[in-house]
């Protein structure tokens, strides 16, 4: 299905430069061969077909010449490219950037909120966190426990549940034995620790099978930065089938405690608390090169609005700011915390080489397909989505974010693993980017799509919240996009169900960075 605007595209509108030093400009319609442009006042006649969101040459390019797009070099013309000509995989090269200078060379001014408070209605814990729902959870340990997990949440699907209480929710995964003891471990126990004590979760269950690497012993033993100041003995309770008559014996345990839970969290009430209490994660998934023209900056605008309100969010995914790490170390708040975040590259590449592997073998076929050439100038857009605030903080995987303002956390790309990360941080609400389409969601944490163009929308508009696209189709701005999201996360966060929570997404996938025993 065609855009309906690709019927009124004129020769100023049909393509987009994004900055006066760019050598390419992007298809917003798709350009037929031999159709004119016009590109800011030059005038450009299209060599080949360009489909919508690809690249086009708007001036001619040496062989071994750096292409730029956002004003950045997005990799190197790996043959002579006239002006005109379709910019993708086959005459744009790759290639791997150095390690970054880390030095920042002004202090970044402190953070001052200065904007109208605004409020929304959430749950307060004790350890002064607010959550956007109030799940019962119930937590594998391992594998060996996962069905059971699933089996104990779906026993409550059809029940009537006091009205305060958002449902009784599984966390199935397939890690917690055959591990390294070690980082690999210490990873999955802070990443579950995570899920169990979070501001959208009233109370949990952890629960395994008893003979696991991971035992649930670890989890029940917490007693300081492991329970959010809450009472363990009210708030989580652990349970195993060896110890309680198999399957169905642990089933029908598991049913009482949870009962025990519900019924406490049905005087737990939402209040009106200010959107500092907000901790946004930020994710993008199939991506397209309208991800970085729309979706992304208005996200970003979203973004700035929160941090004004003296909220938190976290840009994730490290495998996707390679090639724009240099625009967030501007942004650093501190020598140290640029060196932290340059780290956690330097980490993840050496982790990549283990396997034969490299940052460029991110973008999917479906990235691809959307226009987007190689990893640079998939980052370039990709961080779009954090805004313009100081980076506060750089933080590893599900652990535990604890600065206001604007972080990154350590994770992959692959979006259920990296949303899983961002959970576990203490993420009690999540916005999604998207270009090609995405259905996820997560267990206990809300997750609002926003579509980067609106033929994506159309298509997919039981999973998209928000219609980005409306940037490119010139029906509406980048800040008019971002307050409508930041609007609708308020929305969100007072009880208000994204999508993906309708259509009852639970994704939940911990990172495993050892090698299976």
């Amino acid at each position: 299905m065609l855009y309906e605007i690709e019927r009124q595209a004129t020769a100023e509108n049909a393509v987009i430069l994004l900055h006066p030093d760019d050598s390419v400009a992007i298809a917003r319609v798709r350009v037929e061969v031999n159709q004119e442009l016009d590109v800011n006042g030059k005038a450009v006649l299209a060599k080949a077909f360009v489909p919508a969101g690809h690249k086009i040459a708007v001036r001619d390019i040496a062989a071994g010449a750096p292409v730029y797009r956002y004003g950045n070099v997005i990799g190197y013309a790996s043959q002579a490219i006239a002006a005109g000509e379709h910019v993708h995989v086959h005459n744009l090269g790759f290639q791997e950037l150095e390690t970054l200078d880390v030095t920042v060379t002004e202090p970044r001014p402190e953070r001052a909120a200065t904007a109208k408070r605004v409020y929304f209605q959430g749950y307060e814990r004790a350890d002064g966190r607010v959550g956007t729902r109030n799940y019962i959870a119930v937590v594998a340990a391992s594998n060996c426990a996962a069905h059971t997990a699933e089996l104990i949440a779906q026993s409550f699907a059809h029940e009537e549940l006091p009205a305060n209480v958002d449902g009784v929710v599984a966390f199935p995964h397939g890690e917690g034995c055959a591990h390294s003891i070690g980082p690999d471990t210490e990873q999955l126990q802070r990443t579950l620790e995570g899920v169990l004590d979070h501001p959208n979760v009233s109370a949990a269950l952890i629960l395994g099978l008893g003979c696991e690497v991971n035992q649930i012993d670890h989890y029940l033993g917490r007693t300081n930065g492991g329970n959010g100041g809450r009472n363990p003995a009210v708030t989580l309770q652990g349970l195993t089938l060896q110890d309680s008559g198999g399957t169905m014996g642990a089933l029908e345990a598991a049913r009482r405690q949870v009962r025990q839970y519900i019924e406490r969290a049905a005087g737990e009430k939402r209040t009106e608390v200010p959107a500092a209490k907000l901790q946004l994660g930020l994710n993008c998934g199939g991506s397209d090169s309208f991800s970085g023209i729309t979706a992304n900056p208005a996200l970003g605008y979203c973004c700035d609005l929160l941090v004004e309100q003296g909220g938190t969010v976290v840009l994730a995914e490290t495998t996707e700011i390679f090639g724009a790490e240099h625009l967030l170390i501007r942004r650093a708040r501190s020598k140290e915390v640029a060196q932290k975040l340059v780290g956690y590259v330097e980490q993840y590449k050496r982790y990549l080489r283990q396997f034969g592997g490299s940052f460029n073998d991110n973008p999917s076929p479906g990235n691809k397909e959307g226009g987007l050439s190689n990893i640079l100038e998939k980052s370039l857009g990709a961080v779009a989505k954090a805004g313009t605030s100081t980076l506060e903080d750089a933080v590893d995987y599900a652990e535990r974010v604890l600065a206001a303002g604007f972080v990154f956390m350590n994770t992959p790309g692959y979006d259920p693993v990296s949303i899983t990360g961002l959970a576990a941080g203490g993420a009690n609400l999540i916005a999604f980017t998207t270009g090609r389409g995405s259905a996820i969601g997560f267990p206990s944490v809300p997750v609002l799509k926003i579509s980067s163009n609106t033929n994506t929308y159309r298509r997919m508009t039981g999973n998209m919240d928000v219609n980005a696209g409306r940037i490119a189709d010139g029906e509406a701005s980048v800040e008019q996009v971002g307050r409508e999201i930041f609007d609708a996360l308020l929305r969100v966060a007072s009880g208000e169900r994204t999508l993906a929570e309708k259509l009852g997404h639970h994704e939940f996938a911990p990172w495993r960075i050892g090698p299976v025993l």
